[in-house]
């Protein structure tokens, strides 16, 4: 697999300052930052019919070797897709549609059998419904058919009853399919379905193994749906699509929209949301990738995504590298001293995220472990992390005021920090 914590793809890159190169222009910053936009969907979209793939050979061939490539199959999709998470802030677009592909936390009982004492959002209506389960839903005074379990079926029952926790699409329904629970609470171990809960007929474990069968389909053919839909919003050379509308903007609401965009994901969303929310309830349910104990890498993506949108720079599952005119080339250009710190900041991040992510691959001490009562080594470890993003925020902001842009104000998500 390419994507590994030790290759070339997560390094830091430097930006290059040529005195005789053209000076870069705002306008050439956010047509790159469309291009870095698409390569990344792209990517995902690559990654995600990868995952089909993979989940064709477990649906006709179940075994512990198909459930497997299936589970590689989908952590390398989220690679790409965790790069992606830094344009959802600042373009409504894709802030709109990123729910039906990456909701969380989510009531596993609308989807699949759970154990009896599972913790579930209270009120929740569609907690327990289960919906591999019944071939009718009731919710109130609502019956629903869910006699065919189709992609539409499925993107209907998204918030059922009004609750958010009721996600029955995206990444992590795919994740809950392929490994079930994460019974072990904030000690070691993570889901352990079984292969036999993908066998039809009187080897099936788990019950209803053809409608979970179907569940597996319908949710990776809807994934591949929506990121081909994106895809095309940031392609190239269309005349009405997403990209073209952001490059027609004014370059300064451009830049801003880029900037606002890194700043919210490495505060309110990362440091906040998914870090520190996790940390100070010692809840695995606050877990971003709970079910696979993938937390560290989707962590460490989110914050290559900023890294890649800063240098204008992306390299693909398939080591295709898109690179040009960049923040990094402007602030180069315009403040050599902040240029410096920033880059400082940022290569602190790298440093603190990979820590936790080595943590985790090396020593055995993921991240649904680090947040455990009492686990004072691991708190620290996310401390760390959380602080060297808090201060690449702020520099993110100094970036913006030295390109004209005053009172940034990234999203905080109502976090004190």
């Amino acid at each position: 697999m390419k994507y590994s914590i030790l290759t070339a793809s997560i390094l830091l890159a430097t930006a290059a300052v040529n005195p005789a190169a053209a000076a870069v222009s705002e306008k050439d910053v956010a047509k790159q930052y469309t291009t870095v936009a698409h390569a990344v969907f792209q990517d995902a979209l690559t990654t995600a019919e990868n995952l089909d793939a993979a989940v064709d050979k477990l649906v006709a061939n179940p075994s512990e070797q198909t459930l497997a490539d299936a589970k590689a199959a989908w952590k390398a999709a989220r690679v790409p897709y965790q790069q992606s998470e830094v344009f959802r802030f600042g373009n409504t677009i894709v802030d709109d549609w990123e729910g039906q592909l990456n909701a969380w936390p989510l009531d596993e009982g609308l989807i699949d059998y759970v154990a009896q004492d599972y913790t579930h959002e209270l009120g929740n209506p569609g907690a327990n419904l289960n919906i591999i389960a019944s071939k009718s839903l009731k919710v109130g005074g609502e019956t629903l058919d869910a006699t065919n379990i189709t992609p539409d079926l499925l993107a209907s029952l998204n918030e059922l009853g009004g609750s958010e926790a009721n996600v029955a699409t995206g990444y992590h329904a795919i994740e809950f399919l392929l490994w079930g629970q994460d019974l072990h609470g904030t000690d070691a171990g993570a889901g352990e379905r079984p292969y036999t809960d993908f066998v039809e007929g009187k080897n099936c474990t788990g019950n209803n193994c053809d409608r979970r069968v179907q569940y597996l389909q319908a949710a990776t053919d809807l994934l591949i749906a929506d990121l081909k839909e994106m895809e095309q919003q940031w392609a190239p050379g269309q005349k009405d699509n997403y990209a073209a509308k952001f490059q027609s903007l004014p370059a300064k609401q451009a830049l801003t929209r880029i900037l606002y965009g890194m700043g919210s994901l490495s505060l309110g969303e990362l440091a906040g949301e998914r870090m520190k929310v996790a940390l100070e309830a010692n809840s695995p349910e606050d877990e971003h990738d709970c079910f696979s104990d993938n937390t560290h890498f989707s962590h460490f993506y989110n914050w290559k995504g900023i890294e890649n949108v800063y240098f204008g720079k992306y390299t693909s599952s398939e080591d295709k590298t898109v690179e040009g005119a960049s923040l990094a080339d402007l602030v180069a250009e315009s403040n050599p001293k902040l240029s410096e710190d920033m880059q400082a900041a940022l290569k602190d991040a790298e440093k603190q995220l990979k820590t936790m992510v080595r943590y985790a691959e090396k020593d055995g001490m993921k991240f649904d472990q680090m947040i455990g009562a009492g686990n004072e080594e691991g708190a620290q470890i996310i401390r760390n992390s959380i602080q060297a993003l808090v201060l690449q925020t702020q520099y993110i902001e100094e970036v913006a005021g030295a390109l004209g842009i005053d009172n940034l104000n990234p999203d905080t998500a109502d976090h004190d920090f």
